[in-house]
């Protein structure tokens, strides 16, 4: 039988969540408004490397976990009065409109790796040979992950081409579980994405990984240190860990194995995460991404980015990276950095400088 105590944390977090209330919906609409081009913000292209399986309707993936890797690309578009930080979203049932929400207007699946790497080479070198990979947390359905990628692309300005690892999250605050097991089983699978980057024509990868989602990206970065390939054969480009939902044990276990990165680690955290701090009370541990010890983590080798003082768009605390505006363009500066890269410290001082009102 469950402890009382133990009833009511568990209870807390999956009412809480990382992204509350975040059920799966089309991200295909049945109608749509048709816009001038004036109305419209952006136009993305967000190439997909999922663990999920293929859905039959508009959904275009499932919750569920798939044996192999699929590919796809996502068109979206951000609406003209879009604000930094927000994902403007339509209400379930409603006609797609351009004008006022992100909406997907295409997508195009790829039958196997060497399709989709065909294309992605295509679109790399239109983009100078950069490429951001965004790879989401707990709670997360498909779409959710497309319009988030879109969003952190768009309102950083990243210049290369946007690509989502989605793994298999059940996108309900009831399958924390779930959700831990999907992210173990995607392991291999980033890895093989990583490679299949690198293959194709990228000459800088970036990573932005949020929650759950560090956890999968540390264990692939450990598994290519154990390769001996640690850095994708200098491809590997700047790492940012928002969030992280990893127990600080096994973050320290992680690191020693990868060693101290070549180029910069950014470990976002905030005293305030109030969904980290629930998943540490269950956990029996602290999570990093609500650690205190800042000197600590910085012994690893990682450049820790303190965002306690800065708001933030969700009630949780845990979306700081990609919902407040004046963060998602520092770091936009920081990933536009070319291949000089800047002081570890730039980015961080910015930042310094921000929770001091300037």
């Amino acid at each position: 039988m469950l402890r009382p105590k133990f009833l009511i944390l568990a209870l807390a977090l999956f009412s809480a969540g990382c992204m509350t209330n975040d059920t799966s919906t089309d991200l295909i609409g049945t109608g749509s408004v048709a816009v001038p081009v004036t109305d419209i913000a952006g136009n993305h292209s967000i190439f997909v490397a999922t663990t999920r399986q293929a859905s039959s309707d508009a959904k275009v993936f499932t919750n569920s976990r798939s044996s192999e890797l699929n590919f796809a690309r996502v068109n979206v578009t951000v609406p003209k009065y879009h604000k930094a930080g927000q994902i403007e979203r339509k209400k379930p049932g409603k006609p797609d409109d351009p004008t006022q929400f992100f909406t997907a207007t295409d997508v195009v699946a790829y039958n196997g790796k060497p399709e989709f790497s065909s294309a992605l080479s295509k679109d790399i070198a239109a983009r100078g040979g950069r490429v951001m990979v965004f790879i989401h947390g707990y709670n997360t359905s498909f779409d959710s992950a497309v319009y988030r990628a879109t969003q952190i692309a768009h309102d950083s300005g990243y210049p290369g081409t946007p690509v989502l690892f989605s793994w298999a999250s059940g996108g309900s605050t009831k399958d924390y579980v779930y959700d831990r097991e999907s992210a173990s089983v995607a392991r291999d699978q980033l890895e093989v994405t990583l490679r299949v980057l690198a293959r194709s024509g990228a000459r800088r990868i970036d990573v932005v990984a949020h929650s759950m989602g560090t956890w999968v990206t540390m264990e692939t970065l450990r598994q290519l240190a154990i390769t001996g390939d640690r850095d994708l054969g200098g491809k590997l480009g700047d790492v940012v860990l928002a969030s992280p939902d990893i127990d600080v044990d096994v973050f320290r276990s992680q690191m020693r194995r990868y060693g101290k990165p070549n180029r910069p680690f950014f470990l976002m955290l905030s005293a305030d995460d109030r969904a980290l701090r629930l998943s540490g009370i269950l956990a029996g541990n602290k999570r990093v991404g609500d650690y205190k010890n800042a000197a600590d983590l910085a012994e690893l080798g990682v450049v820790v980015v303190d965002l306690s003082n800065e708001k933030s768009g969700d009630s949780l605390n845990h979306t700081k990276f990609a919902d407040n505006p004046a963060m998602i363009r520092l770091l936009g500066q920081r990933l536009r950095e070319d291949d000089g890269y800047a002081s570890d410290r730039e980015v961080t001082d910015r930042i310094k400088l921000l929770n001091q009102g300037s």
